[in-house]
């Protein structure tokens, strides 16, 4: 016979008493007045930030987004190897000790230069695809954005392959060797030309295109003397010289990526999504990075130096320290000095906006800005002859000048007219009335920012793009000198798509070669068909795994986001993706 102890006795009336409490408890879940003790704790909710849409410090993506991005970081990342692959037999390599010649496997791609260019093509394609599919992770419209250390480390990998292989799309950098060779034995770039001071046959001239081999630099004084250091070190080797210059390249991409998020901050624009359109951009990759261009250092500088005058609206430190820096860019390119023109006017506006403000302004920052030129023109022994070189790129017929073709349009039609041949007389006349047309947009532009209408980075944007676009030269990284600035600022939503539209085509329709296909017409299109006929494949293998194409574009679209919106001086507002 089985004994039952005491406390075993007294176990139903727990149990009871367990019953009744479980009933109130279900009673409560079902008023929803009581959370389920048997339920898992729900996630905490981290706090979204107003303007990116994102949780500070984390990704703010679902699970399959952050699958998404995977993907598309390696779709880009093997689009870079190819085009660095390709760049080995399709991009500007050194006419003169190229290391991949003769070398097992690499030593083949410079003998079959049509399968190089297919190559390249293929990569180049698939860089910009990932640019857009990342970019449906990053537009402003978005409840939840890619997170700054994912897009810093997709933007590493992206850029890696394209730091160690032959430049490509343009033969700039060798004209950069070649001036600063001059500079360092004492040879003005600015009366000379390389092959005029060093020789036709030096190793530095050999890489440089025929038509440049002969005119004056038209670069500023600071850059050139930035090169001094590079042909102490590299002297006559050719791929010593590109990589040096690449590091400097990239030290100016560098101060773009610290400069943009800080910006957008302070104008009110997601700091992700100025990354991305600013410096994950294919130009930046394309021609910054890839291409050496000394866009990267003058772009960098002036950010730097926004960034450091609008911390205040009073005349001090940081505003004369941004002013010299800016000064500093104009001195690589000069395109950069009309940010001071927009500095000014920020600086009267916050005074009061007076005229006599504005003389105010000008006197303190132009004084800076001046001082900063005759330091670094006595500083560096060039003095100004920059200034007579200016006219140097114009040397060339650009067909993506608008006032350009216009101009060679007139021409032909006077000619075909019986007026006789005025090519040259009437493309000089297009050529200035578009350079007073860009004038009048920037003056007005001015005038506007003086008012409080426009804010300073937007008015920066749309001026410099009305240079470019009106210019009598036009190459795809001069859009950088406004796309950048737009990025960190809040153009109008249509603005600011066409800045994407526009990077995506320009990033593709120019030949990694850097040249043109005189006599050889069949190369580019038979290259670009094979190129097509095998982008399907990581199509295929990508497919239904990646973003909407259109995300970033409806993205910009649908974000607000006016074109007066006012700066905030001070520190950067708090809040957004970092």
């Amino acid at each position: 016979m089985l004994r039952i102890s005491a406390g075993e006795r007294k176990a139903p009336r727990r149990s009871v008493k367990d019953a009744r409490a479980r009933g109130a408890t279900l009673r409560g879940v079902a008023a929803g007045k009581v959370r389920d003790p048997g339920a898992a704790l729900p996630a905490p909710v981290p706090p979204v930030s107003v303007r990116s849409g994102a949780p500070p410090g984390g990704t703010g993506l679902s699970l399959a987004e952050i699958h998404q991005l995977d993907t598309v970081r390696r779709f880009g990342t093997v689009g870079a190897l190819l085009m660095g692959l390709g760049s080995l037999g399709a991009g500007t390599a050194p006419v003169l000790g190229n290391p991949v010649v003769g070398r097992p496997v690499l030593g083949l791609f410079p003998r079959m230069p049509t399968a190089s260019l297919a190559v390249a093509y293929t990569g180049i394609v698939m860089v910009v695809l990932a640019w857009l599919w990342l970019g449906a992770l990053a537009a402003p419209g978005r409840a939840r954005l890619i997170s700054r250390p994912q897009l810093d480390r997709t933007m590493l990998m992206w850029a890696a392959p394209l730091l160690v292989t032959p430049p490509m799309f343009s033969r700039d950098v060798y004209s950069y060797l070649a001036q600063s060779a001059m500079v360092d034995r004492g040879l003005d770039p600015y009366a000379l030309g390389p092959a005029d001071a060093l020789g036709v046959d030096h190793p530095l001239v050999r890489g440089i295109p025929t038509i440049w081999r002969h005119t004056p630099a038209p670069y500023g004084p600071l850059f050139l003397t930035l090169g001094r250091p590079i042909d102490w070190i590299a002297g006559d080797d050719v791929v010593l010289g590109v990589l040096l210059h690449r590091t400097l390249a990239v030290a100016g991409l560098l101060m773009i990526v610290w400069a943009l998020p800080r910006l957008a901050r302070r104008m009110g624009v997601s700091p992700v999504f100025a990354l991305w359109l600013g410096a994950a951009n294919p130009l930046v990759l394309f021609h910054l990075v890839s291409g050496v261009h000394n866009e990267a250092l003058m772009i960098g500088l002036m950010l730097v130096g926004l960034e450091l005058a609008l911390r205040g609206p009073e005349i001090g430190p940081a505003v004369l320290g941004g002013t010299a820096l800016i000064a500093a860019a104009a001195q690589v390119k000069v395109p950069a000095a009309l940010a001071l023109g927009f500095l000014i006017v920020w600086c009267a506006r916050h005074r009061g906006g007076r005229p006599r403000d504005v003389v105010w302004a000008a006197a303190a920052v132009g004084g800076v800005a001046v001082a900063t030129t005759v330091a670094i023109g006595l500083g560096s022994g060039l003095g100004f002859g920059w200034v007579g070189a200016l006219g140097t790129p114009n040397a060339v017929r650009s067909w993506m000048s608008v006032v350009t073709e216009l101009g060679l349009l007139a021409g032909w039609i006077g000619s075909l007219l019986g007026l006789g041949d005025h090519l040259t007389s009437v493309l000089a006349l297009a050529r200035a009335t578009g350079l007073a047309a860009a004038g009048g947009v920037c003056l007005l532009l001015l005038w506007q920012c003086w008012k409080g209408r426009v804010e300073p980075l937007a008015g920066l944007g749309a001026g410099l793009g009305a240079v470019v676009l009106l210019g009598p030269v036009v190459h795809p990284w001069y859009l950088l000198w406004a796309v950048i600035p737009l990025a960190a600022s809040a153009p109008r939503p249509a603005l600011r798509a066409t800045a994407i539209v526009a990077c995506a085509v320009l990033a593709v329709v120019v030949a990694p070669t850097g040249s043109d296909f005189m006599f050889r017409d069949w190369v580019l299109p038979a290259a670009i068909t094979v190129s097509v006929i095998t982008l399907m494949v990581p199509m295929l293998l990508v497919r239904g795994r990646t973003p909407p194409l259109s995300g970033a574009l409806c993205g910009a679209l649908e974000a607000p986001g006016p074109l007066s919106a006012a700066p905030r001086a001070g520190g950067p507002r708090s809040g957004g993706a970092t």
